[in-house]
């Protein structure tokens, strides 16, 4: 299977670490970086309106 036919959550994986090696990121720096963005997007989906009212 080919990028372009993988799951859109792995081809922004992808885009992301490329982003962060050609801009020559610290892996520790990276990892640091991560976890402030996954509890930033934790928290928004926490308090997203549920949809569908059931």
């Amino acid at each position: 299977m080919g990028l372009n036919e993988a799951p859109a959550e792995i081809t922004l994986a992808v885009d992301l670490i490329e982003l962060l090696e050609v801009n020559q990121v610290a892996p520790e720096l990276a990892l640091k970086a991560l976890r402030i963005v996954t509890a930033d997007f934790e928290r928004k989906l926490a308090t997203k309106p549920s949809e569908g009212g059931s």
